[in-house]
């Protein structure tokens, strides 16, 4: 019974990942391969899918997508444990999303 809860709760989590990137490719690409940290060719692809696409797509036991943040500077930075604490909580986060927009176009 867990199991099939599990496998429930990642095709919605599927379902509801790939609409939302969709929404952003077609609304704005170029903050949507940001936002997401995706190739512009996975891009053209999800944006493209048919609503009976993604259905079946998300329907998988594998989750879709995945987490951005792996490694200890980053995750310190989100959560405000490093060492040397920053009061301003906006930069720090502002710090983060430019460590991983860099990490991102390091691997494209």
């Amino acid at each position: 019974m867990r199991n099939e809860q599990i496998l429930a709760e990642i095709r919605e989590a599927n379902m509801t990942y790939l609409m939302l990137a969709q929404t952003l490719i077609r609304q704005d690409k170029a903050e949507a391969l940001f936002r997401l940290g995706m190739s512009e060719e996975a891009a053209d692809l999800i944006g493209a899918l048919s609503p009976a696409q993604i259905m079946r797509i998300a329907s998988g036991n594998m989750l879709l997508c995945r987490f951005r943040v792996d490694d200890d500077i980053v995750w310190n930075l989100l959560t405000n444990h490093s060492v040397n604490k920053v009061d301003n909580d906006a930069t720090t986060k502002l710090h983060a999303s430019i460590l991983m927009a860099g990490r991102f176009a390091e691997a494209v």
